[in-house]
């Protein structure tokens, strides 16, 4: 067994699920169909498609798990701003996606605009990238500083994906350009317009007590327990801590569709009782507006 494997709470021979997962709709490197057959070769009963600003792949991941007995949950993944530093918070169980997809629309506009801006500074270090070669990377996807790092790798301007973030991209380099991102208030609450539960990703050692207690006064409805950076104190600290503050846990590789690597399709051993317990808080929620 993993090490990884070896600190989660999936009990053996239980059906897990993987409730963090991308798509070629933004940052993967699968099509959503794709994940949807990889999910059911890894013998996932479920996943959440949370693709980066856009729930475009929703859709076809459903269509796909639906042929091979996959649940796919739709999702998504925001970038926001908590106390000045980047949160990402994913968008579970969204029931409304059209509403949520006016508001995607316009960070993906701003996605857009940031990666020129990239290309611009890439250009000041002596780096020549044509855009339109990062937008033909991306495709249809919400783009993202990867769409930059793999052209930069093609045009022999990097070795490798995290030669291109270190040397270039990665936060604090030379062509580094920050996201719009909205307050983490904010993005609870579009989720919430959704019919989504609002669940903080990946928070690591930044789950104290009282950062939680207050996000679950602004809103917050549960908190990634299992992750791949998540250490077996996090993993312990913040299952006690959703325990006593009744937010719901959740949990998931955050796979891209590599071959290696921590971020493995159903590393994290999700159990799928956490997924009902989702299904449960997300009715009660449902039921308590209407």
């Amino acid at each position: 067994m993993s090490p990884i494997a070896a600190k989660t709470p999936g009990a053996p021979g239980a059906r897990c699920v993987d409730l963090h997962m991308h798509s070629t709709a933004s940052d993967g490197s699968l099509p959503p169909g794709a994940v949807a057959g990889a999910a059911a070769a890894a013998g996932l009963a479920a996943i959440a498609l949370t693709d980066h600003d856009t729930v475009a792949g929703v859709a076809e991941a459903r269509e796909a798990g639906a042929q091979l007995g996959v649940r796919v949950v739709a999702g998504v993944e925001l970038s926001a701003v908590d106390g000045g530093a980047e949160t990402h918070l994913l968008g579970l169980h969204l029931a409304r996606l059209d509403t949520i997809e006016r508001h995607l629309v316009v960070f993906r506009r701003t996605r857009r605009e940031r990666a020129g801006r990239m290309v611009e500074r890439l250009h000041a270090l002596g780096i020549s990238l044509p855009l339109d070669a990062v937008l033909a990377e991306a495709g249809d996807a919400a783009i993202g500083r990867p769409h930059v790092a793999r052209v930069l790798v093609a045009a022999g301007h990097a070795r490798d994906i995290r030669d291109a973030f270190d040397r270039l991209l990665g936060n604090g380099r030379p062509a580094f350009v920050p996201k719009h991102r909205l307050s983490l208030g904010e993005a609870i609450a579009l989720v919430h317009e959704a019919g989504g539960l609002a669940v903080l990703a990946h928070p690591g050692g930044g789950a104290t007590r009282e950062r939680l207690d207050a996000l679950r006064a602004d809103g917050l409805d549960g908190v990634e327990v299992l992750h791949p950076g998540h250490s077996a104190e996090d993993i312990a600290r913040i299952t006690t801590l959703a325990d006593h503050l009744d937010l719901v846990p959740s949990g998931g590789s955050d796979w891209h569709g590599a071959k290696s690597g921590p971020r493995v399709i159903g590393s994290m051993h999700v159990p799928d009782t956490w997924l009902t317990r989702q299904d449960e808080r997300t009715r009660a929620l449902a039921a308590h507006v209407a």
